[in-house]
């Protein structure tokens, strides 16, 4: 989230409110328009009531998809370390090319899919490495036992590989139907009209902008917090950053230097094939 961006959205927001609720107190009676303040104030309590559980549990909903975004990025980036490991196991006619394919394959996670998914472009399209190693392993007939294990070791890992990165994309799709979207703007409105009813020319108006500003500037903050969460791949504070996977690459790296595997890699740094 960036921080700058909603703070000046909140100021704004709760200006404008603050703004129109002044200039309705002008001409407002004394005591506000209720004639009857404590049924007033009753009513206001059963909105904001149904108003704050409503948000707090799409909150919670969107910040479920949030965590399992963060979860299928970590988890994503274990197996393929794992994966790199397992590749070691395989015949020697296809280890050295799946190693380096999924190095790539990270390389395009973090260079080139977290970058569509943070724009929205990414929809339903396949990492080109997944289909390259799928292609690579077509032809692999294992003979000792300890290649048909890895064998049998590498097709569960990848299931789970591609499970974490589903995991992980999911939450570009975002979680929330645009009519939940709808209905939030809409009891936000009525809040805010409902307040305008309790101006009161006989308050000073720093207690009028005191009440409206209060208001306006929690549920901006909520939704904005909202925004946030149904959309986690962007810049900012909070947001997800492919620091698992950047991680699994440099100790990948490093692993194959100690272990005197060398391989000739089929992309570049950012994972685009050469």
């Amino acid at each position: 989230m960036n921080i700058l961006m909603a703070a000046i959205v909140v100021a704004v927001v709760t200006t404008i409110a603050v703004a129109i609720m002044l200039l309705v107190r002008r001409r407002a009676p004394e005591g506000s328009y209720f004639a009857d303040g404590d049924r007033a104030s009753g009513v206001f309590g059963v909105l904001a009531t149904g108003f704050s559980v409503l948000l707090g549990f799409i909150i919670f909903l969107a910040f479920t998809s949030y965590d399992s975004s963060r979860a299928g990025a970590e988890t994503e980036a274990l197996v393929v370390a794992q994966q790199i490991k397992t590749a070691q196991s395989l015949p020697e006619s296809v280890s050295d090319e799946l190693t380096a394919e999924l190095v790539c394959y990270g390389r395009s996670v973090i260079n080139d899919e977290w970058a569509r998914v943070e724009s929205g472009s990414l929809d339903a399209a396949i990492n080109p490495w997944a289909a390259e190693m799928f292609t690579t392993l077509g032809d692999v007939e294992p003979q000792a036992a300890s290649e048909q294990s890895a064998y049998d070791k590498w097709l569960d890992q990848t299931e789970a590989r591609e499970a974490a990165r589903n995991d992980r994309i999911h939450g570009a799709a975002g979680v929330l139907p645009a009519p939940l979207w709808i209905v939030l703007a809409f009891i936000s409105l009525v809040i805010f009209v409902y307040m305008l009813f309790f101006a009161d020319r006989a308050e000073r108006a720093i207690t009028q902008a005191m009440l409206m500003g209060a208001v306006v500037s929690v549920i901006t903050l909520l939704m904005l917090l909202l925004a946030f969460l149904s959309n986690p791949f962007q810049d900012g504070l909070g947001g997800l950053e492919p620091s698992a996977m950047e991680r699994t690459m440099r100790v990948a790296v490093d692993e194959l230097e100690v272990a005197n595997v060398d391989i000739a890699l089929p992309c570049d740094q950012a994972g685009r094939e050469i």
